[in-house]
């Protein structure tokens, strides 16, 4: 079987595993879902889809420790191994080395290193240090067997309200695209090999301009809208990640309104994925969908329908037909190979067209050596995963992405009588004398979250959106207690905050995108500098906000500007 000799150029052992595969071996390559590393009782195993489906594609959601990681991916290629090809499965993960945890975005660090969210290290600003971790979180990937990263995500923040500028660089196209290149550039390397991780940067093409900042994961923000004009600009960073090497692109969801393209979802869009994506940027990487495009599902028992925006009316058939037409080669989140199947055998996706696709998605198999090298190693796993060089420079990061914003009593000295709210008493402890009332207190340090307005349903409820304003009972709050004691103030950015009230009252303020408490305090009490710079500007108002246009980045008279920050 030429497919498994090593010494033959990819394009041969390409060749020659096409023609000895069937049409159901064809169609399962091209489906890409979620695996639970613990399953929850009555999901879908990954076993019966490598087994049932020919299936080999693995969005690893769920963790454990570095070993037992590395045992079950080795578990499952041996499974993999025992079908009919032995074609070996490539798994995924959504960002693992952070702050933030949405089932259906990222996860906690766990046994990983962690790291400020991407808009800390846009806030440190860094192409090198970007490098750096992504080079250490290949590495982390590699030990536990995961070869694509799905992620970087690019998309500008123009609409601020929109709960996914958590996983950005930011709202300005400059600076995410020299960012981006390092990003891939750590995880791939110069050009992708066995020794690198596949990017699948996300969401063509720029998922920002949200109207109203509504998530398209649900219906009622499904449209995607260009007041400003300014559809063009949000390409920037994707060109700047095909130049790269991107092994990867995930169109989102959202559909375009009043622009020259059709009003359909990215993923059924020919347009945007052909026209845009394929010929115009010469992009012949895998595309692969967002998760859910075609059958509806549940998900934490809300009910989810397919995210089929501006094709509802059509059948999971019919939808899969309109994405294959429009340029895709998998299907994120779905495990239904038999419809493919089906359009094939009924003659309305040619053999040729799916072999396309087929031969991007084995090429990177190849490509990433999966097919001469599928397994790792636990005890490297164990030395690897959560490295003490890796867990440092994480928390290096996490200090100098921190952002001060306003000034006065910065650094505390320590020892002083310290009154926290939202910060683990016995880290205080290590820096100051903590006393239980702000009465007692030199100073208070309080540690706050950008607000969000609580949505229904268990799954959306991880989808921060809503007003960025803190609610009047809050502000109120934080006033009371600044009015009894010089109160250093402390906001988690997932979303760019509207606070004007809170920060006119504060002795200091300070951005975070993720840092722990003793990073935190390591900046206050001045071991360590804040070096982050704003990666998107705070509004001044709600009404501002509401009244600048999705597309276009700032709002024009901005609490604090994009890159703002001072020093010690």
């Amino acid at each position: 079987m030429n497919y498994k000799d090593p010494s033959l150029p990819t394009a041969a052992r390409v060749d020659d595993l096409v023609a000895r595969m069937t049409l159901q071996e064809k169609a399962g390559l091209l489906f890409h879902t979620i695996s639970w590393f613990a399953p929850p009782p009555g999901a879908e195993t990954a076993e019966s889809m490598i087994d049932g489906k020919h299936m080999n594609h693995f969005n690893v959601l769920g963790g454990g420790s570095p070993r037992a990681m590395a045992e079950w991916h080795n578990a499952l290629q041996e499974r993999a191994a025992a079908t009919r090809l032995g074609i070996p499965v490539t798994f995924s993960t959504d960002p693992r080395h952070s702050f933030s945890s949405n089932p259906g975005t990222s996860m906690m660090a766990g046994a990983f290193s962690q790291w400020p969210e991407p808009p800390g290290l846009a806030a440190i600003g860094s192409a090198e240090l970007v490098r750096t971790f992504a080079d250490m979180a290949r590495q982390e990937y590699l030990a536990v067997g995961i070869r694509v990263a799905l992620h970087p995500q690019i998309d500008l923040v123009t609409e601020p309200r929109w709960s996914r500028a958590n996983g950005t660089f930011g709202q300005d196209a400059e600076l995410t695209s020299r960012l981006v290149r390092a990003y891939i550039l750590g995880f791939q390397g110069e050009r992708l090999g066995p020794g690198g991780v596949a990017c699948m940067t996300k969401h063509f093409p720029g998922g920002g301009p949200q109207k109203d900042g509504e998530d398209p994961h649900f219906a009622h923000g499904r449209e995607q809208v260009y007041p400003g004009g300014l559809f063009e600009h949000h390409l920037g960073p994707f060109e700047a990640a095909i130049d790269a090497g991107t092994s990867q692109i995930m169109p989102y969801y959202g559909m375009p309104v009043g622009t020259e393209h059709e009003e359909v979802g990215f993923g059924f869009n020919e347009g945007v994925i052909t026209g845009l994506l394929r010929e115009r940027h010469g992009f012949d990487g895998i595309v692969c969908t967002d998760w859910g495009l075609i059958t509806d599902s549940v998900i934490m028992g809300q009910e989810m329908p397919a995210r089929a925006w501006g094709v509802e009316h059509l059948t999971p058939a019919e939808r899969m037909l309109k994405a294959v037409e429009a340029g895709v080669d998998q299907f994120g989140g779905e495990a239904c190979p038999e419809l493919l199947v089906e359009l094939v055998e009924a003659g309305r996706i040619g053999a040729g067209r799916l072999d396309d696709s087929v031969r991007r998605v084995l090429r990177e198999k190849f490509t990433l050596g999966l097919f001469d090298a599928p397994f790792v190693d636990p005890d490297l796993a164990e030395e690897i995963v959560g490295r003490a060089d890796f867990a440092r420079a994480g928390f290096a990061a996490q200090t100098a992405s921190l952002t001060l914003l306003k000034n006065g009593p910065l650094p505390l000295a320590e020892g002083v009588r310290l009154y926290a709210e939202g910060v683990d008493p016995e880290v205080a402890a290590g820096y100051a004398k903590v006393v239980d009332t702000p009465e007692e207190a030199d100073v208070a340090v309080v540690r706050l979250a950008a607000p969000y307005e609580d949505r229904p349903g268990a799954f959306e409820a991880f989808f921060h959106s809503g007003s960025l304003a803190f609610p009047a009972a809050e502000i109120e709050r934080i006033a009371r207690l600044q009015r009894t004691v010089p109160t250093v103030v402390d906001v988690y950015l997932e979303r760019p905050a509207v606070f004007p009230e809170i920060a006119e009252g504060a002795a200091a303020v300070v951005a975070d995108y993720g840092a722990s408490d003793r990073a935190l305090l390591d900046v206050l009490f001045g071991r360590a500098e804040p070096k982050g710079r704003l990666p998107y500007e705070l509004p001044r108002s709600m009404a501002a906000v509401e009244a600048s246009p999705s597309d276009v980045p700032g709002t024009g008279d901005p609490l604090y500007p994009f890159r703002h920050g001072l020093s010690y």
